[in-house]
């Protein structure tokens, strides 16, 4: 039998085939495959407005948005990785994600560290992220 893992404000999604980590922090090329901006436009979570994204990187195998919550979770910022971005609506100034309010306040929260060599520090984030794709 198939294991399943269930997290609130995640799907409900199998644990077996787990995709390549790099799709993860790939966006799809009919959601971003130009480069166009989109620092400052809107996210919605699939239950409704969460922030807006605060900065944005194309960088190959480790793009993201860092979404700036404001009020809604103290001021806090969750980078999510480009695989995760279902639909960028540029008319709107839109971005689409593939989570809930809950599951992205459950995130790691966003560590701004470039000094460091890896300043994406993904481990943290591909534990957490992977199963949403």
């Amino acid at each position: 039998m198939e294991s399943r893992i269930t997290d609130p404000g995640r799907q409900d999604v199998p644990n077996s085939d787990v995709p390549n980590p790099s799709e993860l922090w790939r966006y799809k090329t009919e959601v971003l495959d130009d480069g166009q901006s989109i620092i400052g436009f809107d996210v919605e979570a699939r239950d409704g407005h969460i922030g807006k994204v605060d900065e944005s990187t194309t960088e190959i195998d480790r793009a993201s948005i860092v979404v700036d919550t404001g009020f809604w979770i103290f001021g806090k910022k969750r980078q999510i990785p480009a695989g995760l971005v279902d639909q960028i609506n540029f008319e709107d100034r839109k971005v689409f994600i593939r989570m809930t309010k809950d599951g992205l306040r459950a995130a790691p929260e966003y560590l701004d560290d470039r000094s460091h060599p890896d300043f994406a520090r993904a481990e943290p984030y591909e534990a957490y992220y992977q199963p949403l794709l």
